[in-house]
Formats: structure tokens, C-alpha cells, sequence
């Protein structure tokens, strides 16, 4: 059966509305490609705080999980209220057209490659404000990140608790589209 014409155009203007839904990832790739070029990232308000790139090794996992990236973080979009000791925000914010974290790539020749977006909620926040939508991203729950002092890394990477959802949208996965970490992206071409 062929779709209405106003059927089509409402699956085209709103292709991923709610964290809870199933999310066309061209159709997010597509919204988000213009941010290849990370100077138009820095232009809309993208920062990277400390210049990390993020590996599976770095956090005391397994080095065969691979890295994230260098994170470039929206501090409107995560709401920010602190830095210190750890990232805080009112973030809980979870449109996919517009990423609250983009993550690059180091390359060999000093630039920045965009491999995955992501967005965050600060646990305290998304448990205090009255949303009901469960955090999920096409049937996978988001990952709950806090740090245990007990280990080596840092697993909330600098943030207070939080909820996260990495996409794999322009560096294929083999761990899949929408896990933390990825063994085909590699920090070794980083520069402190």
C-alpha cells in the first residue's frame, strides 16, 4: 500500500521526535553530516573541555574494545551548572536532530574525523523532572555511567552519573550501531 502524501511529509519532517522511539539513522546522519566539518561544530557552540580522546585502554578496559573519540560537548544543550570536581549539568535533553556530543576522530594528519554523535542526561536531573518516556534508542536502553572509585578509570568519563547513547553514524561498528565503544576508532594519532 502506498503511503498519503501527508503521511510521507510528516515522516520527513519529523524522522526522530522522542528518545523512546525507533530512530531512521540515515535520516539522523543526514541531519547531522554538516558537523564533518568541525569547524562548523565550533561555529554552533561545540567545545572540547579537556582535549581527551576517550580509549577502552585509557578507562582500564580491555584495549580490543577500541576507543570513542575526542568528545565535543554543547554546554547549553547539557545545561552545564559546574565543572568542578566533576561535569554537572540540568541536562535532560534528548534530541537526535541535534546532538548535544559529537565525537571526532584524531587522524594522522591533525585533523578531525566525525564518527558517532551522542547525548547525555544528568541522572539527578532526568530523576527529578517529569518526564516519563523510558531512555531508550531503537529497543537498547541507554548506558548508566557512574564512576567507582574502587577502579582505575574513570567510567563516567569527568561527569557525574548520567545516562548516555553513543550512534555509530560515519564509522561502522562491529559491536554494533549503538554500543560505547568501538575497535574500529583509535586514538592513536591524538596530540595533547
Amino acid at each position: 500500500m502506498k503511503k498519503s502524501f501527508i503521511a510521507t511529509l510528516v515522516a520527513a519532517l519529523v524522522p526522530f521526535a522522542a528518545s523512546a522511539a525507533d530512530v531512521d539513522l540515515d535520516a539522523m546522519r543526514e541531519a547531522v553530516s554538516k558537523y564533518k566539518d568541525i569547524e562548523v561544530a565550533k561555529a554552533e557552540g561545540y567545545i572540547s573541555p579537556d582535549n581527551h580522546c576517550v580509549s577502552a585502554a585509557g578507562e582500564g578496559l580491555p584495549a580490543e574494545l577500541g576507543a570513542m573519540g575526542i568528545h565535543y560537548i554543547r554546554p547549553d544543550l547539557l545545561e552545564i551548572t559546574e565543572t568542578q570536581p566533576r561535569v554537572n549539568g540540568n541536562s535532560t535533553y534528548t534530541d537526535w536532530s541535534l546532538p548535544s556530543i559529537l565525537i571526532y576522530e584524531p587522524q594522522a594528519d591533525g585533523s578531525m574525523e566525525l564518527v558517532a554523535v551522542e547525548n547525555l542526561v544528568f541522572e539527578a536531573s532526568w530523576e527529578a523532572s517529569d518526564k516519563t518516556e523510558e531512555l531508550v534508542l531503537n529497543g537498547r536502553g541507554w548506558d548508566h555511567m557512574a564512576d567507582d572509585p574502587a577502579t582505575p578509570g574513570d567510567e563516567a568519563h569527568g561527569f557525574m552519573p548520567h545516562y548516555d547513547q553513543h550512534v555509530w553514524l560515519f564509522r561502522e561498528n562491529p559491536m554494533g550501531d549503538l554500543m560505547p565503544f568501538n575497535p574500529a576508532v583509535t586514538c592513536e594519532h591524538h596530540a595533547m
